[in-house]
């Protein structure tokens, strides 16, 4: 089976990773990211990868805790290297050879961010996981997310979450919300569907990078976005 596109960037959130806990990771959740990623690799499917950090850390009120919010977003850019690391260690465990690139520098535990290595580590089949963020505060993972996405020159965004796409409402609390299987990113922005935070969603308008949005829970989902099924939301222009 052919795989529809040739590279992407994968977007985890954080708080995927605990599963049913509530801190840290789940094992098994870990372990079946890494199986999905394996076997879009075994088509050829060249794949980036950026997590969040919120089942580490997440931002806090400034006001509440006393950590000014530069401080708070370089402990959560730490925070995602933890879950790049854990990741990696799942994929190397079932024979899939990754690179770490960190935002910012510890070269003990994580190639340096650049670009054109990154590239080429793609190239050789390698996963690239990148962590740190931007290697800036006041910029989510989202933000992070599509930006690599773009200087990788990859062919989309999937963003994996615990819902399967983009609905009318939030189907968590709305039973009436009904799924969009394409979607503009002009009608995302004049309905307020919060897909990623603007500055990450501006970023793909302009560059014209499609999403898709896709439930990353279900084991499979990801080949069968990766080949071209009807899974989950597009968003293009």
């Amino acid at each position: 089976m052919l795989p529809k596109y040739k590279r992407i960037l994968l977007k985890l959130s954080g708080e995927s990773l605990m599963g049913d806990k509530s801190f840290g990771f789940d094992t098994r959740v870990l372990s079946q990211y890494a199986q999905d990623i394996k076997s879009i690799t075994e088509l050829g499917v060249q794949v980036a990868v950026v997590i969040g950090g919120g089942n580490i850390y997440r931002g806090m009120n400034e006001a509440e805790t006393g950590i000014e919010r530069a401080h708070g977003d370089y402990m959560g850019m730490l925070a995602t290297v933890i879950n790049g690391m854990a990741l990696q260690a799942a994929l190397e465990k079932i024979g899939v050879y990754t690179r770490l690139q960190s935002a910012i520098k510890m070269e003990q535990i994580a190639e340096p961010y650049i670009r054109r290595r990154s590239i080429r580590h793609l190239e050789k089949g390698r996963v690239v996981i990148f962590g740190a963020g931007t290697g800036n505060p006041y910029f989510t993972t989202d933000t992070a997310g599509s930006l690599r996405a773009i200087e990788i020159k990859a062919d989309v965004i999937m963003k994996g979450t615990r819902v399967d796409g983009i609905y009318t409402a939030d189907p968590e609390k709305d039973p009436t919300a009904t799924k969009y299987g394409i979607i503009t990113y002009q009608e995302c922005i004049t309905q307020k569907l919060n897909v990623m935070d603007m500055t990450a969603f501006t970023l793909c308008m302009e560059n014209s990078l499609p999403i898709v949005v896709f439930d990353m829970n279900k084991p499979g989902n990801l080949r069968r976005v990766a080949t071209g099924e009807k899974v989950g939301t597009l968003v293009r222009g």
